[in-house]
């Protein structure tokens, strides 16, 4: 019901999930990232717990195909998931269980790895890991947003899409991006866009109010001098 990237910036150390699917909500529960840790997947038959489970091996200094096998190894249900991971190396490693629903695939690319299920054809990762190479100029959250829209050009999933989300980590332990459209009844990878472009230009402005907001513009609100 899903497809997805985790993709990482080796200029900036970013780290990140692009992803959507026919369900509600899909950014409550699959994309998980910790910034200078790794990014996590969890799709398909989604058990919410498998991200952070990931992301704590991944900090504890497992490569990304350590901390998958580790934490898969001796889990049930493990049949009905579907999960990729990047570490803050750019390594890659996935994982699809025997139970995954439909025409499925993933992909690897150069820090980066695309997955998904239920699909129209089997090259939708393969065009999403191509859109985010060609793109490295630009920011991780562009570049991962770049690649969902390759995949939905490349044929999507088999059916239409709902819910999305867009999430990247830098150097914080709070999410530099977390956008989503956690329902939306078409175009949701359009107002998937549109929250990015609309948030893009205010990015560091929320950022810098975090760090210092002495240095931060004013809030533009009634009120505030």
């Amino acid at each position: 019901m899903t497809f997805s990237i985790v993709g990482r910036c080796a200029e900036t150390g970013m780290l990140g999930v692009a992803i959507t699917t026919s369900s509600i909500c899909v950014a409550a529960r699959c994309p998980h990232a910790r910034a200078r840790v790794g990014a996590v997947a969890t799709q398909n038959i989604t058990d919410p717990a498998l991200g952070p489970a990931i992301l704590d091996a991944l900090e504890a200094g497992n490569d990304a195909e350590t901390a998958l096998a580790d934490v898969l190894k001796g889990r049930d249900h493990t049949a009905y998931r579907q999960l990729t991971v990047v570490d803050r190396s750019g390594r890659t490693a996935s994982f699809t269980g025997d139970n995954i629903l439909g025409t499925n695939a993933v992909f690897a690319g150069t820090d980066c790895f695309a997955a998904g299920n239920l699909l129209e054809n089997v090259g939708v990762p393969a065009a999403m890991t191509a859109a985010f190479e060609a793109n490295a100029s630009q920011h991780l959250a562009e570049r991962l947003l770049r690649a969902l829209e390759a995949g939905i050009g490349a044929g999507g999933e088999l059916g239409d899409v709902h819910s999305a989300g867009l999430l990247v980590v830098d150097k914080l332990p709070f999410a530099l991006v977390d956008l989503r459209v956690d329902w939306a009844e078409s175009d949701t990878e359009i107002r998937l866009r549109d929250l990015w472009t609309a948030y893009e230009p205010q990015m560091q402005d929320y950022l810098n109010r975090a760090v210092n907001p002495d240095a931060a513009p004013s809030y533009g609100v009634p009120g505030d001098d």
